[in-house]
């Protein structure tokens, strides 16, 4: 009797005949490939392969693989599968074991760790490394315990905590086509001319039918569309002014300060461009990190940043970069010493950013580098705080903080809306000598040094410390050429003796402790040569005070109570808009606003108002907008926090957003879908139907995300490029919901009539007309108790018992929350054909 193969239950399971499946052979031992398939069946799963004995051993995980080591993902062991199912896309007929559509997700090597092996999995657990598309790092597999009844193995599918690892469920959410063509699950669902009839396929007729499954897939595998885009123009960069002390407030947003060079990062598809802060190209300064941003296939985009090497101790260190820099190791070798720090994003898309606020451009580069990992990083940073974070950050030995504006625009410059605070004195100085040699052949002893003070060169004094024996070669070779025949300033005699003049050409970073009274550097230590920097931009940084406190818009009558249920005031209102903002301008700025008005309380009368003549003062903006009839009016839009303020000071509760900028009023760019259920509706339903929602717009290739409406149900919500018209964003959210009531008509309905809700789901697409507004994330209700509309993780979304949670009370929660959510709402995505 011949020995049982693996694949005996994977061959038993099919119909050969009706499915383009792979019958199963067991191949050749050794390999260590690995596959993922999504896998849309009887439900949704991920199918998670690994290559073992010539075989792919098999689990389906429930919710998809999950880059957060705090998830423990189910995965249920399946039927070992034939190595040439590997690379299978496409549709297996319905009736069929595991009908449905199937999508090529991910694919790699795998390996098992250190002193591990594949053995281990008849011990019931793998530590294992995957080098994916997608997946990365080091993960574990547990087998769990079989409880009375189960048929199965279950397993348990985890991260390891490592420089793969993330927060959320970004893998899944964000990761929506195919490796291997690029196409959406319901693009690989509608592709019939790709159908392959295996019937009676035996041997060579078999692998020629699986070529041809092959080469179709081929011919409709997108090519990349960022190759073609265009390099964005470089602009000047936003410089910070030296202050005094951490300025106050949740209108700052506070960063490290990294030591580094400035660069501006245009990208485009495979083509990228590294420039300094004055427009240098040194892009083959950075060969690997150039190569690891054209991995990421973005968009056109205008990145700024800093890009930084680390010492010895773990903290950024300039001289580190410089040492890296000189020998050429940044542009030859295949790893990469540098890490870019992103911090701002400048344009996308052909958008210019610049003018949105600051707090909204960091949440689009989160999205835009979600997926991105070292070398390239977004710079993390706290609202408000600032003055923990600064010194947590000097007792690390780090160089200090910037604070940064949450509601300013881009402004190229030195400006008050970024500063600096340092632990440590650091500026630059041009070289303008150096004095002496030593009994050890040394060739120089120290360096003299000067600064611009309006238009004349003043001498600041020498640093004879900070260089060792490469660095004063190089020095010397550097100085060599610009030798001078006399001083280009004045400099006392007795600093003078000895000295070799130069051409006042080279800048370097110094450090030292302070200047004396004669305006002399003490204690200086010399960190590098700066060539990204001009002599004649080199002055001296005085620190400014810190900025004060906005005065901010009065707020008059503070103890009129607004909400008479829970007894909570105008005051208390406003004093939750004033710590949201930098949470709400992302999504409110620059949006034509309609505001709910209820200037005696929510329990009097209370309006709608739109439009504004300027009685709401000057913080409150119009903009012209045309109206059915062919005439226009002004309606409002704010900018920053006073404009928040100074609608609660005129009565307003509730702020509700067109789907629209004012720069490109007729260009949509958000799509919601407002579930609003049945009165007395289970909240569980609304959220599971939530949930059915984002996995249909994920088919499609929609990324979505979930905010609780503060009322009674959840805003599905898509953000979009604008691109398209008012008409086509119509269209397209209206035959969706349709399609969705016609496909469940027990459970959804399309159309407003309260009478055809009973027991149902309205799914409100109304809300994506010209003209048609919804509730804004953060924005408080005017409802019993002062809930607030908010952004909410779709893992999140399982554990809330209701649409409310959260009140103008939780401003404190809500922005400590809110660092889980970075990125929330934002996607580079268009509107695909329905």
């Amino acid at each position: 009797m011949p020995g049982k193969s693996p694949l005996d239950t994977y061959n038993a399971k099919r119909d050969f005949t009706r499915t383009r499946e792979p019958k199963g052979e067991i191949a050749g031992k050794g390999g260590n490939s690995f596959v993922v398939q999504k896998h849309d069946a009887t439900r949704l799963h991920w199918d998670f392969r690994l290559e073992v004995d010539g075989v792919l051993k098999s689990w389906a995980v429930t919710k998809g693989p999950s880059t957060d080591p705090a998830d423990k993902r189910l995965a249920v062991q399946t039927e070992d599968h034939p190595l040439s199912y590997g690379d299978f896309e496409g549709v297996i007929p319905q009736g069929e074991y595991g009908g449905g559509t199937v999508m090529l997700w991910d694919r790699g090597t795998w390996a098992p760790v250190e002193g591990k092996s594949a053995a281990d999995l008849k011990d019931g657990h793998l530590h294992f490394t995957l080098d994916g598309e997608r997946m990365k790092g080091e993960w574990l597999l547990v087998r769990m315990k079989r409880r009375p009844g189960e048929k199965r193995d279950n397993w348990l599918l985890r991260k390891i905590d490592d420089a793969h690892a993330g927060e959320g469920d970004i893998l899944v959410e964000r990761a929506l086509t195919s490796v291997l063509t690029g196409r959406s699950m319901a693009e690989i669902a509608a592709d019939k001319a790709g159908a392959q009839s295996l019937k009676g396929a035996k041997g060579k007729a078999f692998g020629q039918k699986m070529q041809a499954a092959r080469d179709h897939n081929a011919k409709v595998a997108r090519k990349p569309r960022r190759s073609a885009g265009k390099l964005p123009a470089v602009s000047s960069p936003q410089l910070a002014t030296l202050v005094d002390a951490v300025p106050a407030g949740n209108e700052w947003l506070h960063e490290i300060k990294f030591d580094g060079y400035r660069a501006l990062i245009a990208a485009a598809g495979d083509k990228v461009r590294v420039s300094t802060r004055n427009g240098l190209d040194w892009t083959d300064k950075f060969g690997p990190l150039v190569r690891a941003i054209a991995a990421l296939d973005l968009p056109p985009a205008l990145i700024d940043g800093e890009i930084v090497a680390f010492g010895a101790d773990g903290n950024p260190s300039f001289s580190a970069l410089q040492d890296v820099l000189k020998r050429g190791h940044g542009a030859q070798r295949e790893d990469t010493p540098f890490q870019f720090f992103a911090f701002d994003l400048l344009a996308l898309d052909g958008t210019d950013m610049r003018p949105l606020p600051q707090i909204e451009r960091k949440e689009r580069l989160e999205a835009l580098l979600g997926r991105a990992e070292p070398p390239i990083r977004v710079a993390d940073h706290i609202i408000g705080a600032g003055e923990k974070l600064y010194q947590s950050l000097c007792a690390a030995g780090q160089e200090g903080i910037i604070a940064k504006r949450v509601d300013a625009p881009y402004r190229a410059g030195r400006t008050k809306n970024w500063v600096k605070v340092k632990c440590t004195r650091r500026q630059e100085f041009v070289v303008i000598g150096r004095v002496g040699s030593t009994a050890r052949g040394r060739p120089f002893r120290s360096l003299l040094l000067a600064q611009h003070e309006g238009k004349t060169l003043v001498y600041k004094g020498k640093v004879g410390t900070g260089f060792d024996t490469d660095m004063m070669t190089q020095l010397d070779q550097a100085m060599q050429p610009l030798a001078a025949g006399k001083a280009p300033t004045d400099v006392p005699r007795t600093e003078a003796r000895g000295a070799t003049w130069l051409k006042p050409v080279l800048v370097a970073e110094i450090a030292f402790a302070e200047f004396t009274a004669e305006g002399r550097v003490r204690h200086a230590s010399f960190l590098g040569l700066r060539g990204d920097k001009k002599a004649a931009d080199v002055k001296p940084e005085r620190p400014a005070p810190a900025p004060m406190p906005r005065e901010g818009v009065r707020i008059t009558n503070r103890d009129r109570v607004i909400f008479p249920e829970s007894g909570q005031t105008k005051g208390e209102l406003a004093d939750y808009y004033a710590a949201v903002a930098p949470l709400m301008l992302p999504f409110a700025a620059q949006r034509p606003v309609s505001l709910v008005r209820c200037p005696q309380g929510r329990a009097k009368k209370c309006f709608f108002q739109k439009h504004d003549s300027g009685a709401f003062g000057k913080a409150v903006h119009q903009v012209p907008i045309r109206e059915k009839d062919g005439g226009a009016e002004d309606y409002i839009y704010v900018d920053d926090v006073e404009g928040l303020l100074a609608c609660v000071q005129m009565g307003t509760i509730e702020f509700h957003g067109w789907g629209s900028r004012v720069a490109a009023v007729e260009k949509p760019d958000r799509m919601i879908f407002d579930l609003d259920p049945d009165e007395g509706m289970d909240f569980g339903r609304v959220k599971e139907a939530a949930q059915d929602i984002r996995a249909r717009l994920s088919d499609l290739g929609l990324v979505s995300f979930a905010m609780l409406s503060g009322g009674k149900g959840v805003h599905v919500v898509v953000p979009l490029t604008p691109g398209h018209d008012w008409g086509a964003h119509k269209d397209f959210a209206s035959r969706f919901a349709q399609a969705l009531s016609t496909a469940e008509p027990d459970r959804f309905v399309a159309t407003m009539s309260k009478a055809k809700r009973k027991d149902r789901i309205f799914i409100d697409w109304l809300r994506n007309q010209r003209g048609s507004t919804a509730v804004l994330p953060y924005s408080a209700r005017a409802r019993p108790g002062a809930p607030v509309a908010i952004p909410v993780d779709w893992d999140e979304l399982e554990g809330i018992a209701d649409a409310h949670p959260y009140a103008i009370g939780d401003a404190t929660t809500l922005l400590d929350r809110a660092v889980s959510l970075k990125g929330w709402g934002f996607a580079a995505q268009t509107l695909p054909d329905l």
